[in-house]
């Protein structure tokens, strides 16, 4: 009797010992360690946001499109072109050097290499991040609002049929995760979807969009030091009459100019060519090889 009434003295004791045990367990913190920099010659960091079918005046006239340049240490590019028309080759040029083979906004699958490559060869992280995209490496022609002939990357083999690289196609819906985990890639590339883009909607909605999504985003942490922005449009709304020009904005800490314009001639091969340079990767062969840089800098003293 006398052992049966040590039993619970025991339990107590028993229970104080696990509790304390657990309690001295470090707990993991959420916050995943940044991942590590591949510094730049004019950027550290570069944040590409894609929208749809606009003619430059228009985006021009916008009150908040015309605005960003003034407002975040941007500059606008009144010489930029698209490549071609309709959508698709335009998103697989800005990415491959090259619209070879991509014709129409029909499912394609393209098998040379893209900025994917050369980014992997230098241990620089990046991350397509789509709106309404429904992950697990899929290829679907759509899901809801998401549409695969808005995000070059799952048209290439390479990509699409490696595991570990299609895992880098994420919802957009990641890139706030990656913002408050100090986790956000060096290259990203954002594409809203049919709504937030224009496409399906028009220029004040993706305007409205864009200003909801920017402003309270460009100037987290994240983004704080040598981050560059490129706004631009896949290809003008008016094809035969106009010249194929569309409305392109740099911005952030890492531009550094000595003029609120520049008028020299890019197109979107000059995103892939500034990329190319800016961390000596080499070039792909295709007409990134001859495109003209995109200026990032060009004050007295900086580098």
């Amino acid at each position: 009797m006398k052992l049966l009434s040590w039993l619970p003295a025991l339990a107590a004791a028993t229970s104080l010992v696990a509790t304390s045990f657990v309690s001295a367990v470090p707990v993991a913190s959420e916050k995943r360690a940044a991942p590590s920099i591949v510094k730049g010659k004019d950027y550290d960091r570069i944040v590409i946001i894609v929208f749809e079918n606009q003619d430059y005046s228009d985006v021009a006239k916008d009150p908040y499109f015309s605005t960003i340049a003034d407002n975040h240490n941007g500059i606008l590019l009144t010489n930029y072109m698209a490549l071609t028309h309709p959508s698709q080759p335009n998103y697989v040029g800005m990415i491959s050097g090259s619209t070879d083979g991509v014709f129409l906004d029909t499912e394609s699958n393209v098998d040379r290499k893209s900025v994917v490559d050369l980014l992997d060869s230098k241990g620089i992280s990046w991350k397509s991040y789509q709106q309404g995209y429904p992950g697990n490496c899929s290829t679907g022609t759509s899901y809801g609002t998401y549409r695969r002939k808005h995000n070059p990357f799952i048209s290439f083999k390479n990509i699409a049929q490696n595991s570990t690289r299609c895992a880098n196609i994420v919802n957009a819906d990641e890139l706030d995760k990656d913002i408050e985990n100090n986790t956000v890639p060096q290259f990203v590339f954002f594409t809203p979807d049919m709504n937030n883009d224009g496409h399906d909607t028009n220029l004040t909605y993706a305007s409205n969009w864009a200003k909801s999504f920017l402003e309270p985003r460009v100037k987290k942490p994240a983004f704080s030091e040598n981050t560059l922005f490129i706004v631009t449009w896949d290809e003008n709304k008016t094809w035969i009459i106009k010249k194929n020009e569309v409305y392109t904005v740099l911005f952030g800490p890492a531009v550094k100019r000595s003029s609120k314009t520049d008028g020299n001639a890019y197109s979107h091969y000059s995103i892939l060519k500034s990329i190319e340079e800016n961390w000596n990767l080499g070039d792909l062969g295709e007409k990134d090889a001859d495109a003209s840089a995109l200026v990032i800098k060009d004050q007295a003293g900086t580098t």
